[in-house]
């Protein structure tokens, strides 16, 4: 029976880890992704891979209306969709008195809003078995200082896949949440370079900013290898019904999730407190 996947932000990371995934399993793939240029190198990886023949290079802006809308024209060549992976997504940093609002608003305009669009774009184009995987993050689950943009993005798309799972379920479509830890993709650096706000010359937050780079500097030898979050996307779109809508990945994660959950919130605030304490 034919596969149609559906991947947003698929030129990078996770994204591109899922599409070559995918079609290794024998799904077409309609790669979505933002730019000219990242789509002519993804297809040249797609031919040095010899996929080409199951992947389509869509132009796709999840924060442009009328592009989401463009693509949804093309749709109806590739349907009936199997699955969808709400992939695209960027990471904004900074404190939560110093980063701007708008900077917020840009951040929930990719990891929330684009979202939603790209979900009600493809579900007229879905039936019964399909499945929606949302990639959210272990910060959907719990905060942590100098990432409340990116954080609060996280928790409202775990608040909506919650209920956009539950409206789906009498239709046979299942959604559900995929959460990584931290893991070796581009992310993390744009985000603590490129994306974040910095604290200002004699700011109230600079010990605390150092404390934290000098925590994710030493992490970063830990981060977990990216094909692992693909592959678990693949086995999860294989199987005939999910049985949770969150699905954790990446070390340690489980461990932190359910400590946040049994513990005190005092007791767990001075486990993140001391972490970041240590040099």
């Amino acid at each position: 029976m034919k596969r149609t996947a559906i991947v947003t932000g698929a030129n990078s990371g996770f994204g591109k880890l899922i599409t070559m995934c995918l079609a290794k399993r024998g799904y077409t793939v309609i790669a979505g992704v933002r730019q000219e240029t990242n789509a002519k190198k993804l297809a040249e990886e797609i031919e040095e891979a010899s996929l080409s023949g199951m992947i389509h290079i869509e132009a796709l802006d999840v924060t442009d209306t009328q592009s989401i809308q463009a693509f949804q024209k093309k749709l109806h060549a590739y349907a009936p969709i199997t699955l969808l992976v709400n992939n695209a997504g960027t990471a904004f940093a900074g404190f939560a008195e110093e980063v701007p609002v708008d900077t917020y608003r840009q951040q929930f305009e990719v990891n929330v809003f684009g979202v939603m669009e790209m979900t009600q774009a493809v579900l007229p184009f879905m039936t019964s078995g399909a499945k929606i995987f949302n990639m959210s993050s272990i910060s959907g689950l719990m905060g942590m200082p100098a990432l409340s943009p990116y954080v609060s993005s996280k928790f409202a798309l775990e608040g909506y896949t919650e209920s956009l799972r539950i409206e789906l379920a009498s239709f046979g479509i299942q959604a559900a949440l995929i959460e990584p830890g931290s893991f070796q993709t581009n992310i993390w650096n744009t985000s603590m370079n490129e994306q974040m706000i910095q604290p200002a010359e004699g700011s109230k937050y600079t010990k605390l900013y150092q404390k934290m780079m000098a925590h994710i500097d030493a992490q970063k030898s830990n981060y977990g290898d990216p094909r692992e979050v693909a592959e678990l996307v693949v086995r999860l779109a294989e199987k005939r019904r999910l049985k949770r809508l969150r699905y954790l990945v990446g070390k340690g994660v489980r461990l932190s999730f359910t400590a946040k959950q049994l513990l005190p919130w005092n007791m767990w605030e001075q486990i993140i407190l001391r972490t970041l304490s240590k040099k």
